[in-house]
């Protein structure tokens, strides 16, 4: 059974960081794209940023050169890195394991997380 927990939500000030964290089991790991999503109230879900299975990463133009997408393969658990945040960032963050898709498509079917919430206040 396929399991992905986030951590490393919260509140921060405009320009603050943030690390979120998925942490996988029930599946090989290493076989999956892993993705971030974001989801806020009353906008369209966005791919935020995903690693293949080969290391091949995808970031988000709205995030490029603020965020940064990990994976250890070795803890199996996937990172993401929020640096210079802002008011726009504040969403619910989904990780999303993926053997089919990955990039902005990695929402297609999938595995999803409960979610951590990031606040960001101006």
């Amino acid at each position: 059974q396929v399991r992905l927990v986030e951590s490393g939500g919260g509140s921060v000030q405009a320009g603050g960081s943030l690390r979120l964290s998925c942490a996988a089991s029930g599946y090989t790991y290493t076989m999956y794209c892993m993705a971030w999503f974001r989801q806020a109230p009353g906008k369209e879900r966005e791919g935020v940023a995903s690693v293949s299975e080969y290391g091949t990463t995808f970031i988000a133009d709205s995030v490029k050169g603020r965020f940064t997408i990990s994976r250890d393969n070795a803890k199996n658990t996937l990172y993401l890195q929020m640096n210079n945040l802002k008011p726009e960032d504040t969403a619910m963050y989904y990780c999303v394991a993926n053997t089919q898709y990955c990039g902005p498509s990695a929402d297609r079917s999938g595995f999803w997380g409960q979610g951590t919430q990031v606040t960001v206040s101006s």
